[in-house]
């Protein structure tokens, strides 16, 4: 079973988008829970997102790509 990496809804405070500046881990490596796994930038402003879990990342967003709070970044086997 998989879990989603999901962008939190209370990652910042506005409803801006958010774009993915660097994946701090490669896909397909282990991570822990609490792990710092990538980086967002808002309004240039840059927020750190943790693995919710301990697993095998399976990355499914690219560097530069835009998301909203809510959407699937990644998951973790």
């Amino acid at each position: 079973m998989s879990t989603d990496v999901l962008v939190p809804h209370d990652l910042w405070e506005e409803d801006d988008e958010a774009v993915i500046t660097s994946w701090l881990v490669n896909d397909g490596s282990e991570v822990s829970e609490g792990d710092m796994i990538a980086e967002l930038m808002v309004a240039k402003i840059q927020y750190e997102l943790l693995a919710p879990t301990s697993g095998t990342l399976s990355i499914q967003k690219d560097i530069d790509d835009v998301v909203a709070k809510g959407d699937c970044v990644a998951t973790i086997a």
